[in-house]
């Protein structure tokens, strides 16, 4: 196994009883220096911060080799380089602008996203919210028409829903279940079967309803007010919201600030 992103010759096992971090040292300390370049401290941290998840518990006395060793490397691939063209020199370009853009970004997020405006994002999203209705209903499916109806007249002379649905329904999950689906909200079901509950009265069979599975006789035995879900089950959906828009008004206030001259965007240089 091989630490990714290392060259090939930097196994685990070359990593294990390294050199340990001394006392007193700072992001600034040099480590090494290779034809004069110096490679820090800081260097080595920041390429720690950027392995994957796997590696970032291994200790330091682990990594410390390794990634000065691939440091070292690099700095000597990079020298022996030579000239950057245009190309090479507008990709590094661009790899800044967008790393510091990035940190510019997250400021941003955690800015925008307290513990504060969390709780006033909440409030905002059921201010005018109308309360909810849950329902708890079974249900018998069959292929025809003509066969809903045959045991909704069997119901209506005394039939019990719960053996008919056990011994009928085409849907065996519930039907098992005595054609039980338990408790549900709006939004669950499919729109023809949810319109028909909303509808019925409660310890009435209504139906039949066709959808696209079939044809369904529908018991609704209970509804309720469904309860109102907390902040805590909402708050990564909250902070993706409020990322969103800090990010996006942000963006926009800086971009219609600035002076921006040159080609009109749209613009497609020529072949």
């Amino acid at each position: 196994m091989k630490l990714a992103g290392f060259w090939p010759g930097i196994a685990l096992s070359a990593l294990i009883g390294t050199q340990a971090m001394a006392e007193g040292e700072t992001a600034g300390t040099v480590m090494a220096t290779v034809n004069g370049t110096e490679i820090t401290l800081g260097q080595m941290i920041a390429l720690r911060e950027s392995l994957p998840a796997q590696y970032q518990s291994l200790p330091d006395d682990m990594l410390f080799k390794g990634i000065l060793d691939q440091l070292v490397q690099q700095e000597a691939l990079a020298q022996s380089f030579g000239d950057l063209t245009t190309r090479d020199e507008a990709n590094l370009a661009n790899d800044r602008r967008g790393y510091i853009s990035g940190l510019a970004i997250q400021k941003v997020v955690e800015t925008a996203v307290t513990d504060e405006a969390l709780q006033t994002a909440y409030d905002a999203r059921f201010a005018d919210a109308a309360p909810l209705t849950e329902y708890n209903a079974a249900h018998i499916l069959v292929d025809t028409e003509e066969k809903a109806n045959e045991l909704k007249a069997e119901l209506a002379k005394g039939g019990d829903f719960a053996e008919l649905a056990k011994a009928n329904s085409t849907d065996t999950g519930s039907g098992a279940a005595g054609g039980d689906l338990g408790w549900f909200g709006q939004g669950m079901m499919v729109k023809p079967f949810e319109d028909a509950v909303i509808a019925a009265k409660v310890g009435e069979v209504a139906g039949p309803v066709q959808s696209d599975f079939g044809w369904h006789l529908i018991l609704v035995k209970e509804t309720r007010v469904a309860a109102k879900p907390t902040l805590d089950e909402l708050r990564d959906e909250l902070a993706a919201d409020l990322e969103t828009k800090a990010i996006e008004a942000h963006v926009k206030a800086l971009t219609d600030a600035a002076t921006v001259t040159g080609r009109a965007r749209g613009w497609i240089p020529p072949c």
